[in-house]
């Protein structure tokens, strides 16, 4: 985001390397085209058996990335500084956001912000101060520095929990808090990270009112472009065809980032806003969208999966330590489940609610993108975060996008009573019924 706020903190990597100036770049870009697609089309002829076990198409594409980058085939060779992993992490988490923002309208949002709410309220700060208290204590890193990590660790990603929000036997209540909460809260974060990133930065002037415009640019521009769009089509002179129907919220979506990017606007913000807007005021728009819309935001996630593998190397998961791989797990399984524990105290939601929401707080598309940032920010920790950082990504990836579909087993109703419990209480209520 040159020019923002954010392009201001970020300076150039010193092992980066621009990618429209980079005489390889041809050739890699590729390279990389070729492997997508055959880890793409690997995975399309995979996905029926993946949907039916633990097998997980964003793990394989991780792993795919890893096995082709430089740690050890070294056929797709890139650098976190590349311009072409920024821009592939920024499109692919603004794609994600927006198809999420289309899940849910603003009523539909206002009429269920209880449980997000407490999620957001109080599970995102205590989940930063918890994995920042870890980071501090375990790893020895200032306080600035861990709460830099606890800041970039506290959004989620239903992305890798994708069986357990699209089945319907999971109680709507809880795929809408999930879905509600991974939105909102990669928005939330992002303030937390430029702020802790400035302080570590050294910088004297934090922005504070820079950085509110750019946020408060962004709203504004998800809400009053598809606003205006959908007006315009709702008149008399304006009309989509069903075959360009599905294309208006694209141009819609490709209208917000145009923009944010001219305005130095929130991108993030802007597209969940945009996304939610749409879903209030053009529910046709949203239903035509749909499906098209989450094969555009499938294929960005893979491709932003196989690049940060590639640039997870054998070196970097190693220089990390054991400590580095502590923290990680316990980042998991110990920040967010606690912090869900005391955010749902008295909410109303089941044992089994709360441990689903506990455990499903997969680490995403918002923390590869901010820990990129960081990585590019020169701070003199800039490297051991990012490393711990990619560690704890991909630890997340491969866990919860293995275990979504044995959680979503939970709430399934004929798993749920083994047959011979059925059987043992018709005999028994045979036996209770009097006889005549």
């Amino acid at each position: 985001m040159p020019g923002s706020l954010v392009g201001k903190i970020v300076q150039a990597v010193p092992t980066g390397r621009p990618f429209h100036d980079d005489p390889d770049a041809a050739p890699l870009m590729g390279v990389l085209l070729i492997a997508f697609a055959c880890v793409l089309l690997l995975a399309v002829l995979l996905s029926s058996l993946a949907h039916r076990t633990i097998l997980s198409t964003a793990a394989l594409f991780l792993v795919a990335g890893f096995v082709l980058g430089d740690g050890v085939l070294g056929v797709v060779s890139l650098r976190p500084g590349d311009d072409l992993v920024a821009t592939l992490a920024e499109l692919a988490l603004f794609t994600v956001l927006f198809t999420d923002g289309m899940r849910v309208g603003w009523a539909e949002l206002r009429s269920a912000w209880r449980l997000p709410g407490r999620a957001l309220g109080w599970g995102l700060p205590l989940t930063l101060a918890i994995t920042a208290i870890g980071a501090h204590y375990l790893l020895g890193l200032g306080w600035i520095e861990a709460l830099l990590i606890g800041a970039i660790l506290a959004p989620t990603d239903p992305v890798f929990a994708a069986a357990l929000v699209g089945n319907e036997k999971v109680p709507p209540r809880l795929r809408q808090l999930l879905n509600v909460e991974s939105g909102v809260n990669d928005g939330l974060a992002l303030p937390f990270v430029i702020l802790f990133l400035a302080i570590a930065a050294g910088s004297d002037d934090l922005h504070l009112g820079e950085l509110g415009l750019e946020l408060g640019l962004g709203i504004v521009i998800g809400v009053a472009v598809p606003w205006v769009a959908i007006k315009l089509e709702q008149t008399r002179w304006f009309a989509a065809s069903t075959q360009y129907e599905p294309l208006n919220a694209l141009a819609i979506g490709l209208l917000v980032l145009a923009l944010g990017k001219a305005t130095h606007g929130n991108l993030f913000l802007a597209a969940f806003s945009a996304g939610i807007t749409v879903a209030t005021f053009g529910p046709r728009q949203r239903e035509s969208f749909e499906h098209f819309g989450e094969l555009i935001s499938e294929v960005f996630k893979l491709a932003a999966l196989l690049v940060f593998g590639a640039l997870i190397t054998p070196a970097l998961l190693g220089s990390v330590g054991w400590q580095g791989w502590l923290f990680a797990v316990l980042a998991l399984i110990v920040a967010r489940p606690i912090a869900i524990w005391l955010s749902f105290l008295r909410s109303g939601l089941s044992v089994r609610e709360q441990a689903a929401v506990a455990w499903f707080g997969p680490k995403g598309f918002a923390s590869v993108v901010y820990g990129l940032l960081v990585l590019g920010s020169g701070i003199a920790a800039a490297v051991p975060v990012f490393q711990l950082v990619a560690v704890t990504i991909v630890l997340s990836i491969l866990l919860h996008s293995s275990t979504d579909i044995v959680v979503a087993r939970w709430f399934d109703d004929e798993r749920e009573v083994p047959a011979w419990y059925g059987s043992v209480t018709r005999k028994i209520r045979r036996r209770e019924r009097p006889s005549l």
